[in-house]
């Protein structure tokens, strides 16, 4: 078997080929204490990068679960988990540079791994002839939860640590430092959005594609992180066995948050303003006002985002059929909205106001069944892997449909990062550019 190998600052690099590209796993890009920051490695002479990134030790959830069977397939599992992935066109001819992409997993900052079978990017680099790396960082209570322990946004500073890597290295695999394009859905789209206002990101990418970013429940959250840190110090599990940990993670959250502020429930967990790297919460539009001439950005969401949610709401509404029929659409509609779509359209008209080049998108597809529209519903599209083959969230869909119609998204989230503009793109893909079009 062919194993391609790189000599990069970091050090001689060691992967594997397959399906026409080349592949690197499982490099670590800095190293960290529990609630500690990362700090980056130093070169080593060789790195065997022939498997994948392990996953932060995390829950089972039921939802993503129930729809993502085998999301961690594959995978090992590690506290110390501050490693990427390299995926490249195995053609690159001499002198050949090639756009970067930086791709940031999703999972309400508690669970998922960017080398997740369902992320697997080989589709993409070979239609679109681009450089992919995944990132893998802490999280939940390691990684976003602010105690006597430590510090919050550790997992946002493991991100930044990642960019720092890319920019240093990827020129060894054939990639562009200078034309970094950030790539998140989900948490991962509200990530990319903050490391747009993080503290020494400056230089470090040009464009960001923030696919349903949770923004509209993304502040007044102080009261909620010290009620959750006061908790995990109660426990006395800070400091013991990182099972032990993970383990009362639901519990710090989902109880705070009961008692706190319950239109956080769903994300407990999340980036906390007025520590490094970001601004204080009073501080944030400014912020992303300045940043806005130097970053383009690609933005949107789902007609009915928290339709991936329904089983809660379901359950919620004790099953009556009669119920939710006529008000579980309601619920989808006007949470959709609350959470995503009036936040993402806030922040695209504020981008566009402060001198920002970019788009705001709405995917309006899906299976004939409660999941149209849903949360996550691109993801299949944009990936196009034989993982969500097995994924309920496309029941009722034929997978050549999947097939054919990734390939038109796919071609519009490669000119974007090639070129920072956008095409009209497929018709369940509604693009705007003109903030007076988000209302016409």
């Amino acid at each position: 078997m062919t194993q391609p190998t790189v000599s990069a600052p970091a050090g001689t690099i060691c992967g594997w080929r397959s399906d026409s590209v080349d592949h690197w796993g499982g490099i670590r890009y800095a190293r960290a204490e529990r609630f500690a920051p990362p700090s980056p490695m130093p070169p080593v002479e060789r790195i065997d990068a022939t498997v994948p990134s392990a996953a932060c030790p995390q829950v089972t959830y039921p939802d993503p679960m129930l729809l993502l069977p085998g999301a961690l397939t594959g995978l090992g599992v590690d506290e110390d988990c501050q490693q990427l992935s390299v995926h490249a066109p195995a053609d690159i001819a001499d002198g050949e540079t090639l756009p970067v992409v930086v791709y940031i997993h999703g999972g309400a900052y508690v669970n998922g791994a960017g080398d997740s079978p369902y992320y697997d990017p080989t589709i993409f680099v070979r239609e679109q002839r681009v450089i992919w790396v995944a990132v893998t960082y802490r999280l939940g209570v390691l990684g976003y939860l602010p105690s006597s322990a430590g510090p919050g946004n550790l997992g946002l500073l493991d991100q930044v640590a990642a960019l720092r890597w890319v920019h240093d290295n990827i020129e060894a695999f054939g990639g562009d430092p200078e034309k970094v394009t950030i790539l998140g859905q989900s948490a991962g789209g509200d990530a990319v959005a903050h490391l747009m206002i993080s503290e020494g990101t400056r230089g470090l990418f040009r464009r960001v594609i923030s696919q349903s970013p949770p923004l509209g429940i993304a502040t007044g959250r102080s009261d909620l992180f010290d009620a959750m840190g006061r908790r995990l110090d109660a426990s006395g599990r800070a400091a013991g066995p990182v099972d032990h940990l993970v383990s009362i993670q639901e519990r710090v959250g989902q109880v705070s948050a009961a008692r706190r502020s319950w239109r956080h429930m769903g994300m407990p967990y999340t980036v906390q303003y007025g520590s490094h790297p970001l601004p204080a919460e009073e501080d944030l539009d400014a912020a992303w006002a300045q940043a806005a001439p130097e970053i383009d950005v690609f933005m949107g969401t789902n007609v009915r985002e928290t339709a991936f949610y329904l089983p809660k709401q379901v359950a919620a509404a004790g099953g009556r059929v009669g119920v939710v029929n006529r008000s579980i659409e309601t619920i989808i509609r006007s949470t959709s909205d609350k959470i995503f779509h009036a936040s993402v359209d806030s922040f695209m008209e504020r981008h566009w106001r402060n001198g920002g080049h970019g788009f705001r998108y709405t995917v309006d597809w899906g299976p004939p069944t409660q999941y149209y529209g849903a949360h996550v519903i691109e993801m299949p599209l944009l990936f196009g892997s034989d993982a969500w083959r097995s994924s309920r969230l496309l029941d009722g869909l034929d997978w050549a449909d999947v097939e054919r119609l990734g390939v038109e998204l796919r071609s519009v989230w490669g000119e974007f990062i090639h070129t920072g503009s956008a095409p009209s793109g497929p018709d369940f893909l509604d693009i705007r550019r003109a903030t007076r079009a988000l209302h016409a």
